[in-house]
């Protein structure tokens, strides 16, 4: 199985997300957003008691992860009777990891930075981050970047890995939908408080590990600075909101030699975020590129492991 990770994590790296086919036949993700938003429509209503609401949400969890992970282990059980089909299986799992798309988001922020100015790299940026970004300043359109890219590399890369690794096509897609309902119905208004609190309890302990594990990772890319990165996450990981999200960050920051995090806007209300690191606030587009620099010297290192893992296993 190691190998097969490895053929995906190459696969997603070469190709990306191939948008000439998603968007003829959609992506796995999509077709899981599109079940959330028909269950929330009809289980989600108003005059409800958050009792029930916990326990419709915590249905609609159930339902989605099992019903995800049921045809994810149809779908391996036929490749496994075909010549080749851990092609396919590949193939799968590569559609499932968001190494190269995390990438190239985080990358289109910086390209905008220096080509068209802060007003499109605003826009670039909104695709990654779901807080208010209209009225963000250069270092702060910089630090949400650096910021989305460490979390994201957790619950986008890190984790998905993981749950292959230890239950197959079934665990990467029952995490799938848990992460895709954290992020549609798992945040805190007062819609999703009661109807979301399953998604975002179950996403927070599918990422406890995950989270610590890419924070190691970082830290490793960092070199030299692996202390710094080390040290700045034990210190700061514990202030963020997120029990998860804040350790990569953290470690990203320390990386870095930037602060990041801080006060932040989310539908028009200013939330006072934690500051992460002690060192500059004043990220730039420079310091967006040092990171995708490091992200991708620990996706190298994650190569590099399973690599080793397939060769002890062979």
């Amino acid at each position: 199985m190691p190998e097969l990770l490895l053929g995906a994590l190459v696969v997603d790296a070469l190709v990306g997300d191939p948008r000439w086919l998603f968007r003829r036949i959609g992506h796995p993700v999509t077709w899981m957003g599109r079940l959330i938003e028909i269950a929330d429509r009809r289980l989600n209503r108003p005059g409800l008691t958050p009792a029930a609401l916990r326990l419709r949400g915590g249905l609609v969890l159930l339902g989605l992860a099992g019903t995800c992970g049921l045809i994810a282990w149809a779908i391996g059980s036929v490749l496994g009777t075909i010549p080749f089909g851990w092609i396919g299986e590949i193939l799968v799992v590569a559609t499932l990891l968001a190494g190269r798309g995390l990438y190239d988001h985080v990358q289109a922020v910086r390209v905008a930075l220096t080509a068209d100015g802060l007003e499109s790299a605003r826009h670039a940026v909104a695709k990654i981050v779901g807080r208010d970004v209209s009225e963000l300043d250069l270092a702060g359109v910089c630090r949400a970047a650096i910021e989305s890219l460490a979390e994201s590399f957790s619950d986008g890369v890190v984790g998905p890995a993981l749950a292959y690794l230890a239950v197959g096509l079934p665990g990467i897609a029952a995490y799938k939908a848990v992460s895709t309902a954290d992020s549609m119905i798992g945040n805190r208004d007062e819609r999703y408080r009661s109807f979301g609190w399953a998604a975002a309890r179950t996403d927070d302990l599918f990422n406890l590990v995950p989270a610590r594990l890419t924070t190691l990772l970082i830290a490793l890319a960092a070199g030299r600075d692996a202390g710094f990165a080390l040290a700045t996450a034990w210190r700061d990981a514990r202030r963020h909101a997120s029990p998860n999200a804040g350790w990569p960050e953290a470690a990203m920051a320390g990386a870095l030699g930037l602060r990041l995090g801080g006060p932040r806007r989310y539908d028009g209300l200013e939330l006072d975020g934690a500051w992460l690191g002690r060192g500059r606030p004043d990220a730039g587009p420079d310091d967006i590129g040092r990171g995708l620099r490091l992200y991708s010297v620990a996706m190298g290192f994650i190569a590099g492991m399973l690599a080793l893992a397939a060769l002890a296993l062979n």
